[in-house]
């Protein structure tokens, strides 16, 4: 495991799914840990109590990632809670299937703002406190260039996302901010679950499968390890990387 002692990490929409994955990897990895949420607080604290019970150290901030004060808010509050920051992953996003009969100015804003303004939005802050150089990931996806009927919105923004981190790793790279993406495939999670497309025997997700040449669904833990590599010094030559996490499905 890559040591991360000394460091603290912010991580986005971590109280399930991948970001709690995420915010409890890098806790165990020697971090102290931010778990930003926007409205699950129960969800969040399970988080903190794991990662407490362990011996590490985390506490949990709400925040709208996609309301430019609260980020600000956001990042004061997490340098105040432990006087650095030096990891930041924006884990945060939402997804929905919307075919383009069916798109609305209303869904098309929701998943922009979340998506792709909401990273750029805690970028911009966070840069501000990374004064030692520090390490930026953003949690992007495979739709972003392998394509499904009904996610144009998600796709663009995701697609955005990847473009906005090799924009971004250039310019943050000369005060040393690297900025790199990890984009996961089909993955395990309470969202995943909770639309319907995984983790609840579907059809889909048996397709899926067939189609992975490692044979099965991802989960948080194999997204967690990915990014806890690029939160660390042992990828200190990556910067402007986009690396798909999905079992080998293109």
């Amino acid at each position: 495991m890559p040591k991360l002692d000394g460091k603290t990490a912010l991580i986005t929409g971590a109280s399930k799914g991948i970001g709690a994955g995420i915010a409890e990897e890098l806790a165990a990895a020697g971090a102290a840990v931010v778990v930003n949420f926007a409205s699950d607080r129960r969800g969040a604290e399970v988080v903190l109590h794991t990662i407490r019970a362990a011996g590490g150290r985390a506490v949990a901030i709400q925040a709208d990632i996609s309301v430019a004060d609260d980020v600000a808010r956001l990042l004061q509050e997490a340098v105040a809670a432990f006087g650095r920051l030096d990891i930041v992953v924006n884990n945060a996003g939402v997804f929905r299937e919307v075919p383009l009969a069916e798109l609305t100015e209303g869904e098309f804003r929701r998943e922009i703002d979340i998506n792709l303004l909401g990273p750029l939005l805690v970028i911009r802050e966070s840069s501000r406190y990374l004064e030692n150089g520090g390490s930026i990931i953003n949690i992007g996806s495979g739709v972003s260039r392998s394509y499904s009927p009904g996610y144009a919105i998600y796709s663009a923004a995701k697609a955005g996302l990847d473009a906005a981190t090799v924009v971004l790793a250039k310019e943050l790279a000369p005060r040393r901010i690297r900025v790199n993406a990890v984009n996961p495939g089909a993955t395990l999670s309470e969202g995943t679950k909770a639309a319907g497309l995984y983790g609840v025997d579907s059809d889909l997700e048996k397709q899926l499968v067939a189609m992975t040449p490692l044979g099965r669904m991802g989960t948080p833990a194999d997204i967690a390890r990915v990014v806890a590599f690029l939160a660390s010094e042992e990828s200190a030559w990556l910067t402007g990387e986009v690396l798909f996490a999905t079992g080998g499905l293109r």
